[in-house]
């Protein structure tokens, strides 16, 4: 369902470019061709009609099914649609077509020396995707559809970059695609162009600002080990204390306690044992 709504709102918004461009071009052309147009067009068709097993092949033309085609006649766009797929007429002598391919077209944007919001350099690169979806406008509003989207891609890079800083830049690149998307079909809407995506592929940052960050991290790291290890020891010692506390009520736990070390210390095979003697049992030799 959500598909299909999708694919009609795509061709709801092509036939509004079409007709945009129809109209942009009705509007330019309101004249029509002339009498002397017209002529022309009429010694064209009897030139092709008395030549006709000929010129059948001048003036039968295919477009493939990704194709269209616009046709001119006398320098003037004749039909309200292109042509396509498949077989067209034109006329050999009057008129003339261009090929517009409607499929989908990726570009590298080259990486941009951009200045970031809070003054640090870094070089961004990204690619584009994009779709011509009104062949008409493509070719009437604009010299080179493609060329122009690959110059206003790289201006847009560094237009909406140059508003972020470089915590943003490194965190919100969808956040930063999607604008930069929006702010390339605006601009090319006129161009009968539709940006399908923008990514962002590579943040390259200086060597100094990469081993600032490096040192940064490493200092972050090691406060939180020193954190943590403090935190153990507290705990240790909360523990200790409480344990004092349990053994002091009962002296021969103290002895157990001892034996227990012994114990531990003979199971690893240790020459030297170092005992320690409790100096109450001290002090009846002392005296």
């Amino acid at each position: 369902m959500i598909s299909t709504t999708s694919s009609t709102a795509d061709m709801v918004t092509q036939g509004k470019l079409e007709l945009n461009a129809v109209e942009n071009v009705e509007a330019k052309n309101t004249k029509g061709l002339g009498c002397f147009g017209w002529l022309l067009v009429l010694i064209s068709l009897l030139f092709v009609t008395a030549t006709l097993p000929l010129t059948i092949f001048m003036c039968v033309k295919i477009v493939k099914e990704y194709e269209r085609a616009v046709i001119f006649r006398l320098g003037r766009i004749t039909d309200r649609k292109p042509k396509g797929p498949g077989l067209f007429f034109v006329l050999p002598c009057t008129d003339t077509f261009v090929k517009v391919d409607l499929r989908t077209v990726s570009f590298d944007i080259p990486p941009q020396e951009i200045l970031t919001r809070d003054s640090v350099t870094v070089s961004v690169d990204g690619v584009v995707y994009f779709c011509i979806q009104c062949p008409i406008s493509s070719v009437a509003n604009v010299s080179n559809a493609h060329s122009s989207t690959r110059l206003l891609a790289q201006t847009t890079l560094r237009n909406v970059l140059g508003t972020k800083n470089l915590a943003e830049l490194l965190s919100d690149r969808e956040g930063i695609s999607h604008s930069m998307q929006e702010s390339l079909d605006v601009a090319t809407n006129p161009w009968g162009i539709k940006v399908e995506r923008v990514e962002i592929k590579d943040v390259k940052l200086p060597q100094q600002l990469q081993r600032a960050m490096a040192a940064e991290a490493e200092a972050s790291r090691e406060a939180r080990a020193k954190i943590i290890s403090a935190e153990g020891e507290m705990n240790a010692s909360r523990a200790l204390k409480e344990a004092s506390l349990i053994i002091s009520e009962s002296p021969s736990a103290l002895q157990l306690r001892y034996l227990q070390t012994l114990h531990t210390i003979a199971a690893e095979k240790n020459s030297t044992i170092i005992f320690p003697m409790p100096m109450d049992i001290l002090q009846n030799f002392m005296k």
